[in-house]
């Protein structure tokens, strides 16, 4: 089911899509007043059971939490039972296909000392942007957080955890997240 109605919700809310957005089932997508949140040419959000066959155990949901928090999705990317939450700045670049249930966080939740979270729960916390190459892969169930950086072309394998910067042209792995192998890419001649 292609939710377009739901398109409605997105412009009623301030968020920017281009055309060919397609939303499979109906995802979350919310932007915190102030916020910034916009969605490239030919973007495809799966947000229900039957949308991918990996098994999605949740909707998509694409929030912008502060008013000074920006998303940004590139043209022709493939979002499937994802979340991407921003406090501070993710980038996604064009061409990139993220796998089901991966989460995308650019922040901790909540401060990292015991006291401080007692006493201020909500400040304090660890927050860094996160940056997604072009034409990156990234498997089911990965997890990419705060202060994370992925080179164009590279792809992240299944249930990884990226936390620090990976490289263009490669193929990392892992918890945490190493370069398993590099990639030769070839440029067709015109």
């Amino acid at each position: 089911m292609n939710s377009n109605w739901f398109k409605i919700f997105l412009r009623l809310n301030k968020i920017s899509y281009g055309k060919g957005l397609l939303l499979k089932g109906i995802p979350v997508i919310f932007s915190k007043s102030g916020g910034k949140l916009s969605i490239g040419n030919n973007v495809t959000i799966n947000s229900s059971f039957l949308s991918n066959l990996v098994g999605l155990s949740q909707r998509t949901i694409i929030v912008t939490r502060t008013p000074e928090a920006k998303i940004r999705i590139g043209n022709n990317v493939g979002i499937s039972g994802t979340t991407i939450y921003a406090r501070n700045s993710i980038t996604i670049g064009d061409n990139t296909l993220v796998g089901g249930n991966t989460k995308i966080i650019d922040n901790d939740f909540h401060p990292v000392d015991p006291d401080v979270r007692l006493k201020t729960p909500h400040a304090n916390m660890g927050i860094r942007s996160i940056e997604i190459g072009e034409n990156v892969f990234i498997g089911c169930n990965c997890l990419i957080l705060k202060g994370s950086k992925i080179g164009d072309n590279s792809v992240i394998g299944a249930g990884s955890i990226v936390s620090s910067e990976i490289p263009a042209n490669c193929v990392a792995a892992g918890n945490p997240a190493k370069v398993v192998r590099y990639l030769k890419i070839y440029k067709e001649k015109v």
